[in-house]
């Protein structure tokens, strides 16, 4: 049976920039780590490792529960097949789509399937497992921070609302395309928290310090010995270095 979902985040602004990643094998799991740190969590993401395990009939009750859905599809197909999967995702209410943003067909398909729904569509920039070499394999001769750059100008040209970039990358979006482009960062890890298969990584306060929009964590939360701990040990440090904090402050 499902348990009961609030989405009553008790953290304020602090807490509405932290996105869990539901990286988990089933729906099950996902619900109970849910219900786990709903006082703590507004927004829960969902993976392709979930989307493919009853990952959608989830995401209605996420969304049906009052939860914002960051559903991170990563749309890369046909223009036609990604304007009608991005049509379902915008009527199934998610908050968040992600789409990869390596060409404008893609993105121009996804914006025609958003049409005027609220649903928040994100670019997917260049993962933040990839480093150089794993760019050269591609073909790619431009540098990790380079290519985020350009693939983020073309995002808003296309008129997303903002895109998927390491923390690395987070200041010069900033700096290049203002304070009206969401910028949300995967690569999150705590102060002495294992790297694993990520490379362009940073704490959450300096994603922050950054520029960053919102923070996607997941397996320091979801793999911790007590989630809901974890999840407010991080909202703690976001807090701190939102601008306007005692401790963001300059000292007299």
């Amino acid at each position: 049976m499902t348990p009961a979902l609030h989405p009553d985040s008790k953290r304020g602004a602090a807490a509405h920039k932290l996105i869990v990643a539901l990286d988990l094998p089933t729906a099950q799991e996902a619900c109970g780590l849910v219900s786990v740190l709903h006082g703590e969590v507004g927004i829960f993401k969902l993976g392709l490792e979930l989307i493919y395990a009853d990952g959608l009939a989830f995401a209605r009750t996420l969304v049906e529960s009052g939860f914002q859905l960051f559903l991170d599809a990563k749309l890369l197909d046909i223009p036609n097949t990604v304007e009608r999967a991005t049509a379902n995702v915008a009527a199934l209410g998610a908050a968040f789509l992600t789409v990869h943003g390596t060409d404008r067909k893609t993105l121009d398909a996804a914006m025609r399937g958003r049409g005027g729904s609220a649903t928040k569509l994100l670019a997917v920039t260049v993962l933040t497992s990839l480093d150089p070499a794993d760019l050269a394999e591609q073909g790619l001769s431009a540098a990790p921070a380079e290519l985020v750059l350009r693939r983020a100008l073309l995002a808003k040209d296309a008129g997303f609302d903002g895109v998927i970039a390491s923390p690395l990358e987070a200041k010069a979006i900033r700096a290049e395309l203002g304070d009206d482009f969401l910028i949300v960062t995967p690569g999150i890890r705590p102060a002495g928290a294992a790297s694993a298969d990520q490379q362009r990584i940073a704490t959450p306060a300096g994603a922050i310090a950054a520029g960053a929009d919102y923070l996607v964590v997941g397996r320091p939360i979801t793999g911790a010995a007590d989630p809901a701990l974890a999840a407010d040990a991080i909202i703690s440090e976001i807090e701190a270095a939102l601008p306007g904090s005692f401790a963001s402050s300059p000292r007299a």
